[in-house]
């Protein structure tokens, strides 16, 4: 006897799955310029590697003698593939089927593929196209109560963030819970003009008296710069390609070390334009990032976050082809001072790069904690320590490169200072407790004011403190540990970067990140 009738049925029943919400909401979607659900799962995994888990949950209607009548599936695609050979998990809103509402997912298909991803140790991609979580007030005609809000599941999503890498793309409106998971990741990505993040959309919004529209109360332009999300592209490829460079750089689990990849840029390659490129004058701006890109392994440096927290410079590179965490301060943006955001900014990445096991480079330009009133409002003070304690809290090997500035307590907080110091000086380092520029006149005033030439005694002053902010001075008592050609710059690095990789230790860290 042959279970052959039953597997044809199941045969049937994954054929009903794959037409999703039907011709016509596919066809619709498709005209919003989206791809589908199974699309993106495509696009995203290598080829042939996708094993769908779940595939015939969903809902279905009998006839009077028990045969199906009609299925319609769950709204939420489940299963593992694999990117680059290595395995991840995957989950893929099909907004085809009532809008990706969660009630339509079957939430235990989220939380099995989150359960799966976090227990076997794989990175877990979210594709997020959906609205909330409660559904719509429609669902009160089938069921007709009010219920105490519950998220089932989210304790393995907090888990998770310290377990394994988390990627969520926005590919459409992300309302509620949609939102939520989008937020609770390590690298998130939304695609301009098609995605918008918030936790309520307009209807509920115009119930409060703002009339706006999906893209101006959570499209790209707001959340990239508030740091909701991290990064912003212009098509869900491209998202796609983000998330797959992403994981490149960290390992599958905390459990493993980022994986060194082969490098063809030679270490001792010298650049002769990083002995000019800091101007004299300690006020003209400079690249910052040309200097990253110049000292990194060529074409390696994959920046995050570009749009908010402008004053810090974040992202992935790679030394002599081992993965590294990078900070830079941007002179371009108020002289590099580090805002409540830059700090929160400063948080998130040292906590990333803290849970899985990346060294830090901080290319140091800072000239402190930005001073104003519109910072002192936005919280500067209290976002500035919890910046410097995940510094100080962080059990992976930093490396400073002290481009220009340093001062006061966030130009401190290059490194922990009580651990062994890795720090390279270049010439044109200037730090102190507080900058000497615009303090002269504060800090000699009675004395001018009683001199018969106060402008020639001013000159004289600045002239003999010129002589005392000298680097050298610093290193005479080594408070600076080297100054270098900053020539020399990539060469040391790569050679710190090997040595970093000794004392990496895998496992779970005490303050991993959150999101």
């Amino acid at each position: 006897m042959s279970w052959k009738p039953e597997i044809d049925h199941l045969r049937a029943r994954e054929a009903l799955a794959e037409k999703m919400g039907g011709d016509e909401r596919v066809s619709r979607q498709k005209s919003q310029g989206k791809l589908t659900a199974r699309d993106r799962v495509d696009a995203l995994l290598d080829p042939g590697s996708f094993h769908e888990i779940g595939k015939i949950a969903g809902v279905a209607d009998y006839a009077a003698d028990g045969s199906l009548a009609s299925f319609t599936p769950s709204n939420m695609i489940t299963g593992r593939g694999r990117i680059e050979g290595r395995p991840v998990g995957v989950i893929a809103d099909d907004f085809t089927v009532r809008g990706g509402a969660a009630d339509a997912a079957i939430w235990q298909k989220m939380v099995q593929a989150e359960k799966f991803a976090g227990e076997y140790r794989m990175p877990l991609i979210r594709m997020v196209d959906g609205t909330g979580g409660g559904g719509s007030v429609k669902m009160l005609e089938k069921d007709p109560r009010t219920y105490i809000p519950e998220t089932p599941g989210w304790e393995v999503v907090v888990a998770n963030l310290g377990q394994i890498p988390v990627v969520s793309l926005a590919l459409g409106p992300c309302a509620g819970l949609g939102a939520g998971r989008v937020a609770a990741s390590h690298y998130s990505v939304m695609v301009k003009g098609l995605s918008q993040v918030f936790v309520a959309g307009p209807p509920v919004a115009r119930a409060i008296g703002e009339d706006i529209d999906k893209e101006g109360l959570g499209g790209w332009e707001i959340q990239a710069r508030n740091g909701v999300v991290d990064d912003a592209v212009d098509s869900e490829l491209e998202a796609m390609a983000m998330a797959r460079r992403f994981l490149s750089y960290v390992p599958g689990s905390v459990d493993d070390l980022p994986a060194r990849l082969p490098s063809r840029d030679p270490i001792d390659r010298k650049e002769e334009f990083l002995v000019s490129i800091v101007p004299r004058d300690r006020v003209t701006p400079y690249k910052s990032r040309r200097i990253v890109e110049a000292c990194v392994d060529a074409g390696s440096f994959f920046e995050m976050g570009k749009a908010w927290g402008r004053s810090i410079i974040t992202g992935f590179a790679r030394l002599d082809g081992w993965p590294v965490a990078i900070m830079a301060g941007d002179p371009y943006v108020l002289d590099g001072a580090w805002t409540a955001d830059a700090a929160r900014k400063v948080e998130r990445f040292v906590d990333l790069a803290n849970t899985f096991h990346l060294p830090i480079v901080h290319f140091v330009d800072c000239p402190g904690f930005a001073v104003g009133r519109k910072h002192e409002q936005a919280g500067v003070t209290r976002a500035g320590i919890r910046a410097m304690s995940a510094i100080y809290q962080a059990r992976v090997p930093f490396c400073a490169v002290v481009m220009r500035k340093a001062y006061g307590l966030a130009g401190s907080a290059m490194f922990n200072p009580s651990r062994a110091k890795a720090r390279f000086c270049w010439p044109s380092g200037d730090w102190g407790s507080l900058p000497m520029d615009g303090g002269v006149e504060a800090a000699f005033r009675r004395e001018l004011e009683s001199h018969p030439d106060p402008a020639t005694r001013l000159a004289e002053i600045k002239a003999w403190m010129e002589g005392l902010r000298s680097p050298f001075r610093t290193a005479e008592s080594f408070y600076a540990e080297e100054i270098i050609d900053p020539r020399d710059t990539r060469p040391l690095l790569c050679e710190w970067a090997g040595l970093a990789r000794r004392v990496l230790q895998t496992g779970p860290v005490s303050t991993h990140m959150r999101p």
